[in-house]
């Protein structure tokens, strides 16, 4: 891309993008020649990344360390994408969940999960849709989970956060696409991103087939968004896990259900 205007350059600002999926997506975009802005709390790690992806790709990757469950974090982030050089693409997807049951969660934590995985998606996706909507083109991607899609871990508001996420994207989406711009939810199954570990959930429980690689989960993401989708589900195996979870009996999926994050216990109780 050596010689190319800055202004003629696709541009994708992607939140999270110091782990997990929001990394895969960055390194995914970066070897397909786009230029970056990186987007998290950690400067150690963003810095990082950055520093690996210019040298390995040559593209411009640029960085805002902001925490976007604060207003000044969504804010900084909000100017980003109305400014020059403009934003082909938007990731929305930082995000956190709780190792708490909601009637033992302190209400901060809980306004902190609502404020990163709902308030700042609704934010800056309103921000980047107002230049791709005068271009006539763009696009944005929302992380959201098959979680969303039923009560898989009852007792944890993590659940609830992404159902809004994509019904959000999917409203949001059709009302845009005949103006040239796509809004999509991704909704991946359990993944390998160490968002578990770190904040202490015991996932051992679950089966070693039930996890997904972050790096085939973007791979998924970007081509059903280059088809139009409104919603992707990564892997067959959670295609068919959504279909339970919107239409097997309710008595029946929570006998099953192996993700205790918002159980309560009840000799604590």
């Amino acid at each position: 891309m050596t010689g190319t205007p800055q202004s003629a350059r696709r541009r994708a600002v992607v939140t999270g993008a110091s782990l997990g999926i929001g990394e895969a997506f960055a390194r995914r975009l970066a070897a397909d020649g786009w230029d970056l802005v990186l987007v998290a709390r950690d400067v150690a790690r963003l810095d990082a990344l950055a520093t690996e992806l210019t040298g390995r790709h040559g593209g411009e990757v640029r960085t805002i360390p902001a925490d976007l469950s604060t207003d000044d974090g969504c804010a900084v982030v909000e100017r980003r994408l109305v400014a020059d050089p403009p934003v082909h693409l938007l990731v929305n997807n930082a995000g956190i969940s709780l190792n708490t049951p909601f009637v033992r969660s302190a209400v901060p934590d809980e306004s902190r999960l609502v404020r990163l995985n709902v308030l700042a998606v609704l934010r800056l996706t309103h921000a980047a849709l107002g230049p791709m909507i005068e271009r006539g083109d763009g696009a944005v991607i929302n992380v959201s989970s098959v979680a969303g899609f039923g009560v898989p871990m009852p007792g944890s508001t993590y659940s609830a956060s992404k159902a809004w996420v994509t019904n959000f994207s999917e409203s949001i989406g059709q009302s845009v696409a005949p103006l040239g711009v796509r809004v999509m939810a991704l909704c991946p199954g359990y993944t390998r991103t160490g968002n578990h570990e770190r904040v202490g959930i015991d996932m051992s429980r679950l089966p070693a087939w039930a996890w997904l690689r972050a790096d085939d989960v973007v791979a998924e993401g970007l081509l059903d968004l280059r088809k139009g989708k409104l919603v992707s589900v990564p892997d067959w195996k959670y295609k068919l896990a959504v279909a339970g979870l919107r239409h097997a009996p309710k008595q029946l999926l929570r006998r099953f259900t192996r993700d205790a994050r918002g159980r309560v216990d009840r000799a604590r109780a």
